[in-house]
């Protein structure tokens, strides 16, 4: 930590901080200092793809957090990962490249007035950092830093499903990513030549790390944010308080200070800043700077229900690793291929489809895997099998995040209140419906499909939406705490620009700001969003 004052201060280097350290940093004659709290992505795991196993629930690379006991969930709490490392949540999550749909978009432009989120709007962002391994057309980009490619791998039983999914009504796709993501295909991932391509690649290194302007601190963790007040009585965003792990450290940034902590991280540090609901401050004797009742609420996340299905006849990865020679073939086709196994994303196949026809748009996402286990970390089951798990697209349950002390060291309250809401329970109920409507179709009759998890003696809404609260669990998209907003929106935490409404200086550049989840994996279009932010601070700032 060898200087303390900057032009720009952005905390989190993760997903979005990483684009934005790039992207402002691009300016010589402006210091910018990026902040990270994790370690350096030099952990193997971290860039082997089935690396994820071995990162999500490891303090080195995880924040282990965990849920609140959730209602919805029959009193259960959820481990809640999030990464802890250069590269954020884009080290160790699924890889899946996905933007959502265009409906996503017009309605964010709806609920803010600004129509710089339209489809139209927003699809120049996603192009101007993409590299598409098919290269550029209207739709994709090449040449970006954020790597796009096929996957390196096949199974017969997911070729199975997809022609199930089809003579079900789902059509084949070989892109999700043209605006309606309506189908069923392999998914694209964030790979370049069978390694996991994180941000901190795509956009620190080497560019950043050779820029004199540039500083990074590692092992650093945020406390609190500092203001002063102005002649007004209103607040600016000054700096930042740092703790290294064996001191605290004052940075002071002259412009503008970019809070990117994430979906938990960022209404953490706003509440313990003294930005947030007034009565949760004063409880935890903070010193209230701006009551924002929004910050911290509307978290969103897909939730996602986990059929598993026995089958016959078909290799999966239950028996292929189940042994230690199908452990070193597998092991050696890495090696000597960069394929097979240990180059999949968490989940292969996906199909975008809706739980019912009254729906205008897919609601419906899934994530099929050839492989099943009781629960994310536990050991694979013992006989062959695919798992199709399913989630809600569109959730109209809301959660929170909320401080439980004043001390940055405590972990904050999540309780995203899954399965609260009539329609999600219809939803959950009907998605399993639609599971086993596609498991009954020929295409899959050769492999003698089994339901082994919910069971076909569950029929009814009430039976099905309560199994839904027994088997799903979190697919890691929070979103949604530090949402942006119209002016009149007095839980809108951020203007459409994502300045936080109240004080100056001070933006959160996170998937917390989105104000409804997008239709799909959230990683992509977070650093859409950055990308967005990235050019209109440079805009405002010449």
């Amino acid at each position: 930590m060898s200087d303390t004052q900057f032009d720009y201060i952005i905390i989190g280097a993760g997903t979005a901080g990483s684009l934005m350290a790039n992207r402002l940093s691009a300016d010589k004659s402006k210091r910018v200092l990026l902040i990270e709290a994790g370690r350096k992505d030099d952990y193997h795991w971290i860039h082997i793809p089935v690396g994820y196993l071995y990162c999500i629930g490891n303090p080195r690379t995880d924040w282990l957090y965990s849920t609140e006991p959730d209602a919805g969930l029959n009193g259960r709490v959820l481990r809640y990962p999030r990464g802890k490392s250069l590269g954020g949540c884009s080290s160790i999550n699924g890889m899946i490249y996905m933007r959502g749909q265009s409906r996503d978009y017009e309605h964010w432009a709806d609920l803010t007035g600004d129509d710089g989120w339209r489809w139209q709007n927003v699809l120049p962002a996603f192009k101007k950092h993409e590299d598409f391994y098919l290269g550029a057309d209207e739709m994709h980009g090449a040449g970006g830093e954020w790597r796009i490619e096929k996957q390196r791998l096949r199974w017969d039983i997911l070729d199975a499903f997809a022609e199930a999914a089809a003579q079900a009504g789902v059509p084949h796709t070989t892109d999700f990513n043209r605006g309606n993501n309506e189908g069923v295909g392999y998914f694209q991932v964030n790979q370049k030549n069978g390694w996991r391509w994180n941000t901190a690649k795509a956009f620190l290194r080497p560019t950043c790390y050779g820029r004199p302007n540039f500083e990074l601190w590692t092992g650093a963790q945020v406390s609190r944010l500092l203001f002063e007040t102005l002649p007004d009585g209103t607040h600016r965003c000054t700096g930042a308080e740092v703790w290294n792990g064996s001191e605290m450290t004052t940075a002071t940034a002259s412009r503008e200070v970019v809070l990117s902590a994430g979906s938990i991280g960022s209404p953490q540090i706003l509440q313990l800043s003294g930005v947030g609901p007034a009565e949760l401050l004063r409880q935890h004797g903070i010193d209230v700077v701006l009551d924002a009742p929004g910050v911290g609420a509307n978290l969103q996340d897909h939730l996602q229900i986990r059929a598993v299905y026995k089958i016959d006849g078909a290799p999966t990865l239950n028996v292929m690793a189940s042994s230690m020679v199908g452990k070193a073939k597998i092991g050696l086709e890495y090696l000597l291929k960069r394929s097979g196994p240990m180059s999949m994303a968490p989940s292969q196949l996906g199909a975008f489809t809706r739980s019912s026809p009254e729906h205008e748009w897919p609601n419906l996402q899934y994530h099929v895997q050839p492989l099943s286990l009781d629960a994310f970390g536990d050991p694979l089951h013992s006989f062959p099998a695919f798992t199709a798990s399913v989630c809600n697209l569109n959730p109209t349950s809301r959660g929170s995040v909320r401080i439980k002390s004043n001390r940055f060291e405590d972990a904050p309250a999540i309780a995203p209140n899954y399965l609260s809401t009539d329609e999600d329970r219809k939803v959950a109920a009907d998605s399993l419906r639609v599971t086993r409507r596609i498991a009954e179709q020929p295409a899959l009759a050769r492999y003698n499909p089994q339901e082994w998890k919910p069971g076909v003696q569950y029929q009814s809404d009430e039976d099905l939406a309560r199994l839904a609260g027994d088997i799903a669990t979190t697919i890691f998209h929070p979103v949604g705490t530090t949402k942006m907003g119209a002016k009149g929106d007095p839980m809108a935490v951020l203007d459409s620009r994502l300045r936080v409404r109240g004080v100056q200086g001070l933006r959160v550049v996170d998937a917390g700001a989105m104000p409804t989840i997008t239709s799909g994996n959230t990683n992509s279009p977070t650093l859409m969003m950055a990308e967005k932010a990235a050019g209109w601070i440079l805009e405002d700032n010449r």
